[in-house]
């Protein structure tokens, strides 16, 4: 693992983050909440990207009730690049997706995004469920 202390932040946004949570301005996203993926256990990282359609996933796939809701956020300290993504699926990042041990602040609701077909959304979530059935982990 990285040692976020020595991360330059290549990136300058702006950055978002896809939930269920229904956040307001100014609020804080922290670690240390249960993961939306695998055996929900206590993340050490909370994430965010550069691409609305990354955080458009993180809306449509993240657990819970309501409606999924991505939100506009600024890193209050360093951030990496994610190796769920880069190191096991897309080498150089090209979603542009990050995560922090800091918090991230909330800036203000994106409500004009599009979500993905049904159909997509359905297909992503057998195969999330299909490496569960597998006992694959996110690294976390």
């Amino acid at each position: 693992m990285n040692d976020e202390s020595s991360v330059p932040a290549a990136d300058s946004g702006p950055f978002y983050h896809g939930t269920k949570a229904d956040l307001k301005p100014g609020d804080l996203l922290v670690p240390g909440h249960s993961t939306n993926f695998g055996a929900g256990k206590a993340a050490n990282h909370i994430y965010l990207t550069a691409t609305l359609d990354a955080a458009t996933w993180g809306a449509e796939l993240a657990v819970g009730a309501g409606p999924g809701r991505i939100y506009r956020v600024e890193p209050t300290g360093p951030f990496e690049d994610d190796p769920n993504l880069t190191d096991m699926r897309f080498p150089g990042n090209p979603t542009r997706s990050y995560r922090t041990r800091e918090p991230l602040r909330v800036l203000d609701e994106v409500t004009d995004w599009e979500p993905h077909p049904p159909e997509v959304v359905r297909t992503m979530r057998a195969d999330l469920a299909e490496l569960e059935r597998r006992g694959v982990e996110a690294d976390d």
